[in-house]
């Protein structure tokens, strides 16, 4: 049996039983849980809340969207202008989430949610469409095959099923542990092609604490069960930085393991990272503070930023760092008269002397109200 047919079957089961050992106790907010059917709650399995990081206006994609049920917690959030995407492979799980689509649009008072079938690490085939295919033209021979993957080609270039920087926040709960570890990396770099500059991601799934061993990658049972494919707590946040993400940081993390097997600590983590917008670097006078505890901090492209100091940044650079993606670890001081736009020369760490920025306009917000959220 391989992991994608093992994973098809347990979760084909849960579509139909509740099954108590594929997730972990969550505390959701229970005001989004109010509108939902109990089946989709029953039915669900996952190990973070994602939703919580969904905005007013929002496009967002759950990867591996199962009952539905984040899906329907992010329509509430998302308005009237929002829009959710649930994308999963397995037929009970998108029928389970459809049976409750004409309910749910008449309590959020739109039709917002889509329900679409696709792998993960391949966010770009309609598998839908491939079944409709498949049956008008069954495979007999080789040379078939040929034609069906020139036929799947096409459909990822002409009618991607998720198309390129088309969403602003990518959701899933549980779900990146079961793809196989030769698709892991192909599958974060689905998510971010389709996510667009500047956006988010809030990734709920479970880490373990070592590398896991062949023999327990072997056991299906393990596997399905959200535990042996989960990847060890420093290499999910690479594969991330990897594939070109920024400001990846571990939002939620389970103090208390969720399972130990083998003496290998498996546990519940979010984490959030963005999208970098490739705008120019130019340089128009901004400089920001490091608050501080640190005495220097790197960011993502190996700036450094010394605590106290007025640094000198790009605009580009300035909006990241006053953004929500990094809190309020820094001060940014925007300057009283734009400077001509340059292109940015300053070396890394170089200083901004405060006769640059005297008099300039200091967006700084209280460390006590300090947002996380990405």
């Amino acid at each position: 049996m391989t992991v994608e047919t093992g994973v098809l079957e347990r979760y084909s089961k849960g579509a139909e039983l509740k099954q108590e050992d594929l997730c972990c106790p969550v505390d959701y907010d229970r005001s989004l849980l109010k509108l939902l059917p109990q089946e989709i709650i029953d039915k669900d399995y996952g190990c973070g809340d994602p939703s919580r990081y969904v905005k007013t206006g929002d496009i967002v994609l759950d990867l591996g969207s199962g009952s539905g049920k984040i899906c329907y917690m992010a329509a509430q959030l998302v308005g009237d202008n929002g829009k959710i995407i649930g994308v999963d492979m397995n037929d009970d799980m998108l029928a389970l989430a459809n049976k409750y689509k004409p309910e749910m649009a008449d309590k959020l008072g739109s039709n917002r949610v889509e329900f679409v079938k696709g792998q993960i690490q391949d966010l770009a085939l309609n598998l839908a469409a491939l079944d409709q295919h498949l049956q008008a033209n069954p495979i007999h021979n080789a040379e078939d095959v040929i034609h069906l993957r020139s036929w799947q080609e096409k459909q990822r270039q002409q009618s991607p099923l998720i198309a390129d920087s088309s969403v602003d926040l990518v959701v899933s709960n549980c779900v990146l542990n079961l793809v196989h570890d030769s698709d892991k990396q192909q599958m974060v770099q689905e998510i971010f092609r389709v996510t667009k500059p500047g956006g988010r991601i809030a990734i709920s799934d479970i880490v373990s604490d070592e590398f896991i061993p062949e023999h327990l990658k072997q056991d299906q049972h393990l596997w399905s069960g959200c535990i042996s494919g989960a990847l060890q707590e420093y290499e999910f946040l690479q594969i991330f930085i990897d594939a070109g993400f920024i400001a990846v940081s571990y939002d939620k993390w389970e103090s208390k393991p969720w399972k130990v097997v083998e003496g290998i600590e498996f546990r519940s983590v979010t984490i959030t990272a963005i999208k970098p917008i490739n705008d120019e670097c130019i340089d128009k006078g901004h400089a920001v503070i490091y608050r501080g505890t640190f005495s220097e901090v790197y960011d993502d492209e190996g700036y450094v930023y010394l605590r106290g100091q007025r640094m000198a940044v790009c605009e580009r650079t300035f909006n990241l760092l006053t953004s929500e993606a990094y809190g309020n670890d820094f001060i940014g001081i925007v300057p009283t008269i734009e400077a001509d736009e340059i292109a940015w020369e300053y070396e890394m760490g170089a200083l901004r002397p405060a006769i640059e920025t005297k008099g300039g306009q200091s967006q700084n917000t209280p460390r006590d109200n300090k947002n996380n959220c990405c």
